[in-house]
């Protein structure tokens, strides 16, 4: 996470990858290779997620063809949770639906565990609907 940040935050493609989600036309006009940066992106997720499914499947050595449906919802609970479009916002949502699962597990709700974290994606949604670490965004009419 962090050599993804320093990437994202300091290096040129990073710069070029920040360029293109904030407006794709404008950075083809000030130069950018917008096919090149979507490659990237896309290398650099692929990367991530095969790392990711590897210790998944250390760690649980069945392997089905929905095995990853309930690991692709958490991540999705955790960048809520942490804030869209920040990287140390899904880490923090990520240790916080970690913690929270296994705190629910010690109280014994070990049968809940996918109840509490969709919970959890509730109440973040009705109460700071745009995360921990994001910012409120006016919108213009």
């Amino acid at each position: 996470m962090i050599l993804l940040f320093i990437v994202i935050k300091y290096l040129k493609i990073g710069k070029a990858m920040r360029a293109v989600s904030e407006d794709l036309e404008t950075a083809q006009i000030m130069g950018i290779n917008v096919g090149n940066v979507i490659s990237f992106t896309f290398a650099v997720g692929a990367a991530l997620a095969g790392i990711g499914s590897v210790l998944f499947c250390i760690q649980y050595p069945l392997v089905t063809p929905t095995i990853g449906y309930m690991l692709g919802m958490k991540a999705f609970i955790a960048a809520v949770l942490g804030g869209i479009g920040k990287i140390q916002g899904a880490l923090i949502g990520g240790f916080i639906i970690g913690f929270i699962e296994v705190f629910a597990v010690s109280f014994g709700l070990s049968t809940w565990i996918d109840a509490v974290a969709f919970a959890m994606l509730i109440l973040i949604l009705i109460f700071r609907p745009s995360g921990i670490l994001g910012q409120k965004v006016i919108e213009k009419v």
